[in-house]
Order: C-alpha cells, then sequence, then structure tokens
C-alpha cells in the first residue's frame, strides 16, 4: 500500500528544511537563514515508530506577485493537495504574523488534517510564547526546536494519528502490477489505452490529464494484470508544474506498490535530466523496470537510428543496464506487442530464487577467477552466499571483513551473478556480512 505523505508548509524562514532534515536523518534540503531558498518541494522518506510516510518539503508560502513567490506558493499548494497530514510550521520567535495568518487560509481550504507546529523554542522558558497561536484556529500548538531537535516526537506522535488506514484491499499476489512513470505529455495514458485496446483513460496532449493513480485490471494470455498510471492533472483553479515539471510523488506512490515499472520516454524530444531522475525512484525502489521509448513512429529513421537511440539510453541510465528498451509508438500501436512480455519477464526475474548450491558454485568460479585485491594489507575472503529475499532479489554474501569488499568487487559479484542467471529488468542487491 501507498505510504501516507506529510507536508511540511508555512511562510518561508520558519525552519522547514531544518525539521525535515530532523525528521529524514540526514541533510537533504539545503538550509540557509535566506527567506525563499527552498524555491521546490523535495521529496523524502521517515518512519516513526513503525510508520512508514513519505515528507514533503515545500518553499514558503509568501502572498505577493512576484513570480517567483508566485512559484513558490504555487509548489506549495501542489504539496498541500497531494498531503495526507499538513505540518503547519511557524516561528515562536516571531509570534503570529500576518502572513501566518494567510497561510492559515490556505490550509482552512484545504480540508485537510493540520497539526500546528511552534519552531525555534529552545528552551522550556520560551513555551509561554505559543500561547498566541492557538489563534490561528488549529488547536493545541507543538512546541519544538529543529535546531536542538527538541519536541519532533509528540509532533509526530500528532500527525500519524491522522494517517490513513492503509489496511484496505489489495491485489492478490498472482497479479503483476505494473505503473507507467514519467515526464508528462510522453504519451502514459495513450499507452495504457493502446495496451486496452480501448479509451478506458482519458487522452489529452495536455500535459497532466489524470489526476490520480488509476487502476484498471487487465487479462493478457489468460494472466490477470493491474496497470497503474500516474500521469499528473492541471487542477481546475490552480496552475500546475510546466510539462518540465513532473508530479513526482504521484509517481512514488505508484511505484511503491508496483511489481515492475515502465519508465516512458519520447522519442521525439530525446532523454533529459528528468527522465534520469525519474527513472531513479523507480531503481532505488528495487522494483522491476523497463524502458519504452514512445513516440517512435514520429522519429525519421534509418537503419542505424534505433542502435544509436538505445546506445544514448545506456549512456544516461548507467544505473538501469539491466532494462530492457523496447521502441514502439501508442498512436499507431506498432511494436505495442513487444511490451506486455517484456514485463512478465521482468517481473519473473524480480521474484526469481536460486538454488544455494548453485548460487555458491558461481561465487566460488568468480572468487577463482578474480580474486579480491589487498587493501593495507588485508585481503578480502568470500566464504559463501546465499539468497534472503526477492522483489529484489537480494544475496548476503559472507566474508571476512565487509568493509574490505570495495564497490567495484561487489559490482563483479553481481555481473557474474547475472551472467549465470540472468534478472534481465530487475535490480539485484548484494549485501557483504562477517561471518560468525
Amino acid at each position: 500500500m501507498a505510504k501516507p505523505i506529510i507536508a511540511i508548509v508555512g511562510r518561508p524562514n520558519v525552519g522547514k528544511s531544518t525539521i525535515f532534515n530532523r525528521i529524514v536523518g540526514e541533510r537533504v534540503s539545503i538550509v540557509e537563514d535566506i527567506p525563499g531558498v527552498t524555491r521546490d518541494r523535495i521529496y523524502s522518506s521517515g518512519e516513526w515508530l513503525n510508520h512508514e510516510f513519505n515528507i514533503i518539503d515545500t518553499g514558503g508560502i509568501e502572498i505577493g506577485d512576484a513570480p517567483f513567490l508566485t512559484q513558490i506558493r504555487e509548489q506549495a499548494e501542489i504539496a498541500i493537495d497531494e498531503a495526507d497530514v499538513i505540518i503547519f510550521l511557524t516561528n515562536g520567535r516571531e509570534g503570529v504574523t500576518s502572513a501566518d495568518e494567510e497561510v492559515a487560509k490556505i490550509l482552512y481550504r484545504s480540508n485537510k488534517p493540520v497539526v500546528l507546529a511552534v519552531n525555534k523554542i529552545d528552551n522550556p522558558d520560551m513555551r509561554t510564547d505559543i500561547f498566541d497561536f492557538y489563534s490561528l484556529g488549529f488547536g493545541e500548538p507543538f512546541p519544538i526546536s529543529g535546531s536542538h531537535g527538541l519536541g519532533l516526537g509528540d509532533l509526530l506522535d500528532e500527525a500519524a494519528r491522522h494517517f490513513p488506514d492503509t489496511s484496505g484491499k489489495d491485489y492478490d499476489d498472482e497479479m503483476i502490477k505494473f505503473s507507467l512513470i514519467g515526464r508528462p505529455n510522453v504519451g502514459k495514458s495513450s499507452l495504457v489505452n493502446a495496451i486496452l485496446g480501448e479509451d478506458r483513460v482519458i487522452v489529452s496532449n495536455i500535459a497532466g490529464t489524470t489526476r490520480d493513480a488509476i487502476d484498471t485490471v487487465y487479462k493478457y494470455n489468460g494472466r490477470e494484470y493491474v496497470i497503474i498510471d500516474t500521469a499528473g492533472m492541471r487542477k481546475k483553479g490552480k496552475v500546475y508544474e510546466s510539462t518540465e515539471k513532473y508530479s513526482v510523488l504521484r509517481a512514488l506512490k505508484a511505484i511503491e506498490r508496483s511489481d515492475v515499472v515502465l519508465v516512458v520516454l519520447n522519442a521525439e524530444e530525446g532523454i533529459i535530466e528528468q527522465d534520469k531522475k525519474i527513472a531513479g525512484y523507480a531503481h532505488e525502489a528495487g522494483k522491476a523496470v523497463v524502458i519504452a521509448v514512445n513516440k517512435w513512429d514520429a522519429v525519421e529513421k534509418d537503419e542505424k537510428t534505433m542502435k544509436a537511440f538505445e546506445q544514448n539510453i545506456r549512456e544516461h541510465f548507467l544505473f538501469l543496464d539491466y532494462a530492457p528498451i523496447i521502441f514502439l509508438s501508442a498512436i499507431t500501436k506498432k511494436r505495442i506487442h513487444t511490451m506486455m512480455p517484456e514485463i512478465l519477464k521482468a517481473s519473473e526475474n524480480h521474484a526469481m530464487r536460486v538454488p544455494t548450491t548453485v548460487l555458491n558454485d558461481v561465487i566460488a568460479d568468480a572468487v577463482a577467477m578474480n580474486p579480491a585485491p589487498a587493501d593495507k594489507g588485508k585481503r578480502l575472503k568470500v566464504y559463501y552466499a546465499a539468497q534472503v529475499a526477492v522483489k529484489p532479489p537480494t544475496f548476503v554474501v559472507f566474508v571476512n571483513e565487509p568493509e574490505l569488499m570495495h564497490f567495484s568487487y561487489e559490482r563483479f559479484l553481481e555481473n557474474r551473478i547475472r551472467d549465470a542467471f540472468g534478472f534481465e529488468g530487475t535490480p539485484i542487491r548484494v549485501i557483504p556480512r562477517a561471518r560468525k
């Protein structure tokens, strides 16, 4: 099931990025004491008392007509729309400001649960400063200190209380769930319609037509699949991202629920940086991946065009060297038949288990052929390996000292496993562990 989503919202310079980094546990957001430094939504994952969630850091909402301020406000409003729970962050040292009251008006209209946090309450003597914040109308304010990490546990307890129930029905494990991700206007909804053979999903050439991920159950060669369409919608009354700005969180939610992710590229426009970012989410989530180059009919071709385009993809998507590449057209339906077999193969490889004895034969041969180099007089010794998980296939390699396992040797072992068992379409993970 999709993780709940928390959005941290407030006027500029109240400490949103600092709180975000505290919750995530690493410095993901840029922190600088200049109002408006966080210009875009930033996404990450967090966990609190067995509650996993996604969290959004937003640019500060500021009232004004300057294009920069307008963009910040639009980004924050998108985050509010996406969120299940909103943390409304204020500054205890400055008290309630007119900007806080304007943000509160926006949050009233959201009809989302709002938890009010008063930041920069760095010692107990300052707690009396929070009472004015009751006037914002969101109940009890939670005193916190981002710089010292105080009060965040109580704040997250309250936020978790408002998480939606995710214990609802899910699909049968035998059903292969796949999503289509990519920046707007690459043809994701058109591809869904081409697969289904009928207009079951709204199609438009305006970037962002589908509001939420739409699930469609589809039967192919006697097997049921669930198709998750993730195109983002331009909501009435709001100006959403330009075509280069993808609604990332919607894609993250779909990725979490998928077995296989179809990364859709636009053959007419080629590869841009945003394509790599989007594909990176699927790779980091450990999902099986197929790369689909859509609108191939619109490209002038000769006998070398496809090979050159494929080589270009491999150079830009080095982290997806395991993903098969298919070229097709949703409009003409040319080569559409190549999509489902690749999705099925990637799903089967994603769930593949290999016999332990055969795995260890492969590892032993690899080590004999290429022993690990010595590091400061110490040499890595590989004893044996075991597959400990699927989706993605995960292998623990037992060694004398895990810190001696250089990433290049880890990559070598991964390649030997791939050579032996295939695993096309799925990432695999190799984890060194000390033998006890």
